[in-house]
């Protein structure tokens, strides 16, 4: 016997976001000799949001630094910061930060999540901004976010360092990052 049964569709409660590349970065700031910060960036290879629009503190987030192509503006800091005494990006070209739960903090958001740099995998949480959505000129649905956080670099195993003459290090232990993202709506 054949019955006939009237299926509901329930409205989607989650939408997907991909990178784009062309309009994101990512920047970290590192104490030099104490006194100053030296500056870089690292590309994002890859990001997506899953976005539960109904709660968005049911949403996912993953992503992935290309460390191979970091850069701070002078060559030799470059390689010594892509060598086997930092990033290692021989064996490790990547870092990876996969979101564990999202909550609401003030106006913003706050991303708890796991980050894994040279096969270390520590926890870390993002500020993170919305800065709004738009509609391209040619309907793509774009949304941008402003996401902040900081650790300390030796909870990953990036342990070089050089002591001062006059005391203290040549690099600081705190690592301050700053990611711009804006990310395109799956159809």
């Amino acid at each position: 016997m054949v019955t006939n049964q009237t299926t509901t569709q329930l409205p989607q409660t989650t939408t997907t976001w991909t990178l784009d590349p062309a309009h994101s970065h990512a920047e970290f700031a590192v104490r030099h000799l104490m006194i100053a910060n030296v500056r870089g960036s690292i590309p994002i290879r890859s990001a997506t949001i899953v976005r539960d629009e109904t709660d968005i503190t049911k949403s996912r987030v993953e992503a992935e630094l290309d460390v191979s192509a970091l850069t701070t503006g002078a060559a030799d800091r470059d390689n010594h910061l892509r060598g086997g005494d930092f990033f290692d990006v021989t064996n490790h070209p990547t870092m990876r930060f996969v979101s564990t739960r999202v909550e609401r903090a003030g106006d913003g958001l706050r991303v708890h999540g796991d980050l894994t740099i040279r096969d270390v995998t520590r926890p870390v949480a993002l500020d993170v901004e919305l800065l709004g959505e738009n509609t391209d000129p040619w309907g793509n649905r774009k949304a941008a976010l402003e996401a902040t956080t900081s650790f300390d670099r030796t909870d990953f195993g990036l342990t070089w360092n050089a002591a001062l003459e006059t005391g203290g290090v040549l690099v600081g232990d705190k690592v301050k990052v700053r990611l711009d993202v804006q990310v395109a709506r799956q159809k």
